[in-house]
């Protein structure tokens, strides 16, 4: 094959394309397509072609180009046809039917940098050493960048002269592309006088990378210095490894981004199956449908509890991005979460109080707890909440409500001060009240009461966990080996007294309907009734959850009786 006279320009990095599922970031404006081919002199292969043969040339090249594009539609461009000759473009992908991994050897160097890239000597002799500072870099990728074989058809196609082409590539240097090069010119010269585009093109797709030693993992190396030598047909535009590497990532994530899309999955939540288009994907990857997000986000915005808005993930707890909630949320709903959470951000701060005139923001000096307000400047103490009293102890809720009542006399006050007094009255009764059986959470201040069960608490405003004995800030159950204890001695005589309940009442059933008590329990072998058709039963004589199916011990509901497990609703025979 004659050689070219001048090198292509390499592909635009942002090129744009309009064509639906053809890879934008590799498409070209027309006039760069084929900038080497346009000092080629093809008059001189035409020597000696005859005009039939040419005719028949040009007939064949015709029916190759059809069936080009009827075989790779979106991945191949053809070109206006200029001189007689036909150009066109073929994006390959690579045959990775199971993802391949990546890798990059850098060490310390002298240069301006910290670290380059190895070369493959170099890494080879440092793999060899001990004492090399240097760190080996890896990823795994589902998708490689495309190469592009543009093609130039002259008019001794096929009958005496094989197409010009060159490869184009975001990533491999020049010396492998042009390997790549020369297995084609090999191709031609097997079959001399036949249609090749197709065989190269299969053959770029399913045997480059183990042409190149890439069947397990694709190495890349820094320039070699024989560059200049390589086939001026090889055209590889980010030689430096550094840029390489995020081209490769960046492509990978767009394109497994699309499978996504385009693929049915299963949401989480609901186990309904959509496309990917319907889902939400949260940075932990956890997917879930966007009906049930929305349903999930607006819920906790209505009820306030925006700082328990994440994944829905069991012991996951990674927060939604506020980008997702923006589409989730309504711009209503959106404001309010916004606001809330800036709310429980500020409520979350040990410093922070709130003017008791306008509600404003303060941050409190914490040697002499006082504040003073920079909207009404207001300067107040930060425990009694009123007027600033240096010197002087704050006086309690009783006291406070006391003076108030004084105030109350007729005539003492106006219509408005009354007003203010009486909202300020009931506010301390109703602090007088909740703090007969609650409990401040030590970082946030909010009053919290214990129903049933342990001292250990978790605030439903800051998720601060305490032990609601000795109000100290705990994390973990070692608390409770220190003094404090878990559980009540009401709380377990409570306890106690409902599980006997519980055991009688199922005894007295189990003797009722004995003839249908025909479930022995897997652990004590004492025979229970079904309640209905529910197949989940609870022995009462060792407190064991059993499948009245299968007869074995249940642990959790959920996953036992699911889809491909026991059904938990059907009738005896």
């Amino acid at each position: 094959m004659a050689p070219l006279k001048s090198e292509p320009e390499v592909i635009s990095e942002s090129g744009e394309g309009s064509d639906h599922g053809r890879d934008q970031s590799l498409e070209f404006e027309e006039e760069d397509v084929m900038p080497g081919f346009l000092d080629l002199n093809l008059d001189e292969l035409e020597v000696g072609v005859s005009e039939e043969q040419i005719a028949d040339n040009d007939r064949r090249q015709e029916d190759e180009v059809l069936a080009l594009e009827a075989i790779y539609q979106d991945n191949l461009v053809v070109f206006n046809t200029q001189g007689g000759h036909r150009s066109f473009q073929i994006f390959v992908h690579y045959e990775v039917p199971d993802g391949i991994t990546v890798s990059a050897k850098f060490h310390s160097g002298t240069g301006t940098s910290n670290t380059k890239l190895a070369t493959p000597t170099e890494a080879q002799v440092a793999s060899n050493n001990s004492n090399d500072k240097g760190f080996l870099y890896t990823f795994g990728v589902n998708y490689l960048p495309p190469m592009v074989l543009k093609v130039l058809l002259p008019k001794s196609y096929p009958s005496h002269h094989p197409p010009y082409f060159t490869i184009t590539t975001q990533w491999l240097d020049k010396v492998r592309v042009s390997s790549l090069c020369a297995m084609l010119d090999a191709i031609w010269r097997d079959q001399p006088g036949q249609e090749v585009v197709f065989q190269w093109t299969e053959w770029l797709h399913g045997s480059a990378l183990s042409h190149l030693g890439f069947t397990e993992e694709v190495t890349l190396w820094s320039p070699h210095d024989n560059q200049m030598l390589a086939d001026c047909r090889a055209i590889s535009e980010n030689v430096v490894p550094e840029r390489a590497i995020p081209i490769l990532m960046g492509y990978n994530e767009k394109k497994c981004h699309e499978a996504f899309l385009s693929n049915m999955h299963q949401c989480l939540i609901c186990f309904s199956e959509y496309l990917g288009s319907e889902f939400i994907k949260l940075p932990c990857q956890h997917i879930f449908c966007s009906n049930c997000m929305e349903t999930y986000s607006k819920m906790h915005v209505k009820e306030g509890s925006v700082t328990k808005i994440s994944c829905p993930s069991t012991k996951c707890g990674v927060h939604v991005p506020p980008l997702v909630l923006k589409r989730l949320l309504g711009d209503e709903d959106y404001e309010r979460w916004e606001s809330l959470l800036l709310q429980r951000t500020l409520d979350a701060m040990s410093d922070v109080v709130y003017c008791p005139r306008c509600e404003t923001a303060c941050l409190e000096d914490s040697k002499s707890n006082d504040a003073q307000c920079s909207k009404c400047f207001f300067s107040f103490c930060t425990l009694c909440r009123d007027r600033r009293h240096v010197g002087e102890k704050c006086m309690d809720a009783e006291t406070r409500l006391r003076v108030l009542q004084e105030r109350m006399q007729p005539g003492a006050t106006t219509n408005e001060q009354l007003r203010k007094q009486k909202d300020l009255i009931n506010e301390l009764l109703s602090v007088k009240e909740a703090l007969k059986d609650a409990k401040q959470c030590p970082s946030c201040k909010m009053l919290i009461s214990r129903t049933e069960g342990c001292n250990k608490m978790v605030c439903s405003n800051c998720d601060q966990y305490f032990c609601y004995k000795c109000n100290k800030a705990i994390d973990g159950y070692d608390h409770f080996r220190q003094g404090c204890e878990l559980f009540p001695r009401e709380e377990i005589v409570r306890w106690e007294e409902n599980i006997n309940a519980r055991q009688v009442v199922a005894q007295v059933r189990a003797e009722l309907f004995a003839g249908q008590a025909n479930h022995p329990c897997p652990h004590c072998g004492q025979r229970n009734a079904k309640e209905g058709n529910n197949n989940h039963l609870f022995c009462w004589a060792c407190q064991t959850h059993y499948c009245a199916l299968c007869h074995k011990v249940v642990r959790r509901s959920s996953e036992h009786f699911s889809r491909k497990g026991c059904k938990q609703h059907t009738s005896d025979p």
